[in-house]
């Protein structure tokens, strides 16, 4: 994608019949502007193409480069005026029309040409916008291809019982790790996997200077300590904190929700044990008693859509988390798609009559079409589903890679390219069979991109990102880096102004598409398509030009 730029020789066709005042015919003139007003608050006029003097169907051979950027939604605008003097200041001439679209559109286009009505005076006439891209060879890219790609959206449903639970934790004859002083205690919580490894999910201050801390109090959902599985392990390292980072460990006990939830109790007193010092030492007991202090379970606060504290909650007046990551990264992406229909998907809901669990259901509940119309008919079918299903855990991503996998297996020859967008709160219940899928959809044409929403640690999301350790499943590396991981959190603008926000948060997650869709190619020596016959309209041979 680096050094790729876009030729654009614009054409109109049919502006007006005779100048109104004159009766004259006019001559024409188009000012184009680029209107980048995500991240500017006003138009800059980027370039003007030449005056044709006297037609009705001009032809501009002028030719613009603008940067392309994919990550970026690249507002346009262009304006047409009857020139009638050598004036160069527009406003002394006659506003014929103008035309609205983005770069995203006019590439993703048909043989990369646009054809819009231009509106405001003469609302039936047409202006046809063509772009030329270019590589740095003087190629065509193979993003050309993009232009009929399929993009599917996927949410993560939250479990229904999504519980609350405030702890707070005291420790007692800790071991002493500092030569000059006590130690600086603090713990470390840990969530079980399917596949046997543990993931963490809460993190505890640092006390300092004691054996005997007592630590704050903290809330963390129960679906992020042990995904709803009140039985589940419950991993806790305790360490003496380092300046330097490389903390001393102290030693480690387990448990489970379930016992946790006893809250202040004689079965709450757990052993803190090092397994090397209980190995070395035969008379080794302990290295100190971790206990709960306090315990409290809260219920139902945030998996219910109808809650304001829910990340689904629907505010008339304001998009939720869900809805905003769809829509700052969807209205990117959905230009590259011929007809704007894309299939949405939920999972980890029940849905009715008989409330069985699904994790691949359509949002508009019709099994046989899930197809929405554009961004804003995927919004409206999730707003409709969470009216109708009760979500509801475990919480598998597995499915719907797989789901999207089995489409892009169908079509390998480059002519589509597939894009997976999961949205979570960043609980996963099969990470095991996750990584397998995405090991195996790494050699399909298909990316994943993950937007992670809430307060909840994403170190499994981190994982599956995979760039700073390659993912693997089996001893299986993945052919290709196919996934890009961002939490939402990151992009909240403090001012409240979502629109920059918004934008900054689509710029990242599909900066490495270009990337991984390039990879792809190449890796199946699949060839760009070679460059469409210049546009001539019918009957048109030369025009002057001044």
């Amino acid at each position: 994608m680096e050094g790729d730029a876009l030729d654009k020789p614009e054409d109109a066709a049919s502006v007006c019949d005779f100048d109104p005042i004159t009766g004259s015919i006019p001559a024409t003139k188009v000012e184009l502007t680029v209107d980048m007003h995500i991240y500017k608050y006003r138009d800059f006029l980027f370039g003007r193409t030449e005056v044709i003097d006297n037609t009705l169907n001009p032809d501009f051979v002028r030719k613009y480069i603008l940067d392309y950027f994919f990550e970026e939604k690249q507002n346009l605008r262009f304006d047409m005026y009857d020139v009638d003097s050598k004036s160069p200041d527009l406003s002394k001439h006659d506003f014929l029309g103008q035309v609205f679209c983005t770069l995203g559109e006019v590439v993703g286009s048909p043989a990369s040409r646009l054809e819009k009505p231009l509106g405001w005076l003469f609302s039936l006439n047409t202006m046809r916008i063509q772009t030329c891209v270019g590589g740095a060879d003087g190629g065509v890219p193979l993003l050309r291809s993009l232009k009929c790609q399929l993009l599917s959206e996927f949410f993560s449903f939250l479990a229904p019982s999504q519980d609350f639970a405030t702890m707070q934790f005291c420790a007692n004859k800790l071991d002493k790790k500092d030569f000059f002083g006590k130690s600086d205690p603090f713990m470390v919580f840990y969530r079980s996997n399917e596949d046997g490894t543990f993931t963490i999910c809460h993190k505890t201050e640092v006390v300092k200077n004691t054996l005997n801390p007592v630590w704050q109090s903290f809330t963390i959902p129960v679906r992020g300590l042990c995904n709803g599985d009140y039985d589940r392990t419950i991993k806790v390292e305790v360490y003496d904190w380092d300046r330097d980072g490389s903390h001393d460990f102290i030693g480690e006990f387990t448990t489970s929700y379930r016992e946790l939830a006893r809250g202040q109790s004689q079965f709450n007193i757990y052993e803190v044990v090092n397994p090397k010092k209980k190995m070395k030492k035969k008379k080794y007991a302990n290295s100190g008693t971790v206990s709960v202090s306090y315990g409290r379970l809260t219920s139902d606060l945030t998996g219910n859509p109808s809650q304001s504290t829910s990340l689904h909650y629907m505010n008339p007046y304001q998009m939720n988390a869900y809805a905003m990551a769809l829509k700052a990264v969807g209205e990117i992406i959905q230009d590259y798609d011929s007809d704007k229909m894309f299939p949405a998907l939920g999972f980890g809901a029940k849905l009715p009559p008989d409330g069985r669990v699904f994790h691949e259901f359509p949002l508009n509940g019709n099994i046989e079409n899930p197809y929405c119309n554009g961004i804003e008919g995927i919004l409206e079918a999730y707003h409709q589903s969470l009216k109708t299903v009760q979500l509801y855990g475990p919480t598998n991503f597995a499915p719907v890679v797989n789901h999207v996998a089995r489409y892009a297996a169908a079509v390998q020859d480059g002519s589509q390219y597939f894009v997976l967008l999961i949205i979570t709160d960043g609980v996963i219940s099969d990470m095991a069979q996750t990584k397998e899928a995405i090991v195996n959809a790494a050699k399909l044409p298909m990316s994943i991109i993950i937007v992670g929403v809430g307060q909840a640690e994403f170190d499994a999301m981190v994982e599956l990102d995979g760039d700073d350790i390659r993912i693997s499943s089996r001893g299986k590396l993945a052919e290709r880096d196919i996934v890009q991981f961002v939490p939402f959190r990151d992009y909240m603008d403090r001012t409240g102004n979502h629109v920059l926000s918004m934008a900054r948060l689509a710029k990242d997650v599909l900066a490495e598409i270009p990337d991984q869709f390039i990879s792809y190619m190449k890796s199946r020596g699949i060839k760009p398509n070679p460059a469409p016959p210049p546009y001539t309209p019918a009957g048109h041979t030369h025009h002057t030009q001044i």
